[in-house]
C-alpha cells in the first residue's frame, strides 16, 4: 500500500477566513451541536427507558439518533474550534481517523433509514406477519449487518485515502478530511481512485435511494385498500421518514456521485448532511410523532416529580 509520510499534516481551510463571520460561526455552530446532541440524546434515552417504545420503528430510530450524534462529532467540534484558533492544523492521522469516522456513522445513518423504511413497509403492507417478520431477533441481526456493512464501507475508503502520495499544497479546502478535497492535493493521477470513490460512496447513496423511492411507493399503493384513519397515520409516519431521506440523501449523492471537482457550494452542502440532517432528525422525529412526545413527557416530568 502506498503510503506517504512526507506530508504529516494538513490545514483545514474551513468555512471562511474572515474573521467576524469566524466569531458568528462559533457561535452558531456551537449551539446547534449542543442541540444536535441533546435532541439525539433525549431520543436515546427516552426509547432506551419507555416500555411504551419498544417496537422495531423505535428499535431503529435509536440507533439511528446514535448515529447523527457521531456523526455531527466527527465534524463540528473540530469547525467550532478552528473558528477561534489561528492554525486550523489537522494531524495526517487525525484526517484519515475523521475520513473513516464520518463515512462509517455516516453509511450507519443510510442504512437505518433503510430499515426503517423496510419496517413501514412490512408493518403496511404485510401486517399479519409482522410480527413474526419483524421479530426482535431478526432486529438486532439487521442492525448488526448495517455495522458491518458500515465497517467496510469505511474501510474501502480509508484504503483509497492511504494510497493518495501527498507531496504539495497541504490546504485542504474544506472544514473537515473527506475523500474528494484530498484528491484535488494528491500529486498522482486521481482518475481511477475518483471512480472508485463514485463506485463505492456514490453507488451506495444513488442505490439506497432508489430502493428508498421504490419502497415508498409500494407502501402508497397499498394504502389504497386501507381506511382513512390508517392512511393518515400510516402517511404521517411516511412522511416523516421520506423528509429525512430527502435531506440526507440528495446532498450526499450531489457531493459523491460526480466527476473530481469542487463548487463553492461544496461545503455547504456538506454542511447540510453533517450538522443540519442529525440536527434536524430529532426536531422531526419528536415534533411529529405523538408516541415519542408523550414518552418524553411521561418520563422527565416522573423524574421532575420524583426530584
Amino acid at each position: 500500500m502506498m503510503m506517504n509520510h512526507s506530508v504529516t499534516e494538513f490545514i483545514l481551510f474551513g468555512l471562511t477566513q474572515d474573521a467576524e463571520k469566524q466569531k458568528a460561526i462559533f457561535g452558531v455552530f456551537l449551539i446547534l451541536y449542543f442541540v444536535t446532541l441533546l435532541g439525539n440524546f433525549l431520543i436515546v434515552v427516552t426509547i432506551k427507558t419507555s416500555r411504551t417504545l419498544g417496537s422495531p420503528m423505535y428499535f431503529f430510530l435509536f440507533y439511528l439518533s446514535f448515529a447523527d450524534a457521531c456523526l455531527s462529532t466527527t465534524t463540528a467540534p473540530r469547525l467550532i474550534m478552528d473558528a477561534i484558533t489561528q492554525k486550523k492544523i489537522i494531524s495526517y492521522n487525525g484526517c484519515m481517523t475523521q475520513v473513516f469516522a464520518a463515512h462509517f456513522f455516516g453509511c450507519m445513518e443510510i442504512f437505518v433509514l433503510i430499515l426503517m423504511a423496510f419496517d413501514r413497509y412490512v408493518a403496511i403492507c404485510k401486517p399479519l406477519r409482522y410480527t413474526t417478520i419483524m421479530s426482535q431477533r431478526v432486529c438486532v441481526v439487521l442492525v448488526i449487518l448495517a455495522w458491518g456493512g458500515s465497517c467496510i464501507h469505511s474501510l474501502a475508503q480509508i484504503f483509497l485515502a492511504l494510497r493518495l502520495p501527498f507531496c504539495g499544497p497541504n490546504v485542504i479546502d474544506h472544514f473537515f478530511c473527506d475523500l474528494q478535497p484530498l484528491l484535488k492535493l494528491a500529486c498522482m493521477d486521481t482518475y481511477v481512485i475518483n471512480l472508485l470513490v463514485v463506485s463505492n460512496s456514490g453507488a451506495i447513496c444513488m442505490v439506497s435511494f432508489v430502493m428508498l423511492l421504490i419502497s415508498y411507493v409500494v407502501i402508497l399503493y397499498s394504502l389504497r385498500n386501507h381506511s382513512a384513519e390508517g392512511r393518515q397515520k400510516a402517511l404521517s409516519t411516511c412522511s416523516t421518514h421520506f423528509i429525512m431521506v430527502v435531506m440526507f440523501f440528495g446532498p450526499c449523492i450531489f457531493i459523491y456521485t460526480r466527476p473530481p471537482t469542487t463548487f463553492p457550494i461544496d461545503k455547504m452542502v456538506a454542511l447540510f448532511y453533517t450538522i443540519g440532517a442529525p440536527l434536524l432528525n430529532p426536531l422531526i422525529y419528536t415534533l411529529r410523532n405523538a408516541e415519542v412526545k408523550n414518552a418524553m413527557k411521561r418520563l422527565w416530568c416522573s423524574k421532575y416529580d420524583f426530584s
